[in-house]
């Protein structure tokens, strides 16, 4: 970790801390600002629809794929490389199946 990264922690938390103290305070502005009616607004009319079709798509994205649907294709447990059945080692890495 460089000085240069710990500096920019040390700067965050120190922000990070002086919101946390003075919360009451920053809610206040945001009210008086209309950023709280406008985040409820937001929430109310999009949130719910976006978090279904985030999580809809994650999972669809995260699933991996079934052997049924490649059963002549395997992955190489070293690279994760895809490999032919058949084959004795990996053509990437060269390691053993």
């Amino acid at each position: 970790m460089t000085l240069g990264f710990r500096k920019v922690i040390v700067v965050g938390l120190v922000a990070s801390i002086m919101l946390v103290a003075n919360s009451q305070m920053v809610a206040s502005w945001m009210d008086q600002a209309g950023l709280i009616s406008a985040a409820q607004t937001i929430r109310d009319n999009f949130l719910t629809g976006t978090a279904i079709t985030i999580i809809l798509a994650l999972l669809v994205l995260l699933v991996r794929p079934s052997l049924k649907t490649a059963p002549l294709l395997g992955r190489c447990p070293v690279c994760d490389q895809r490999t032919a059945r058949a084959a004795a080692y990996c053509s990437e890495c060269g390691s053993r199946q």
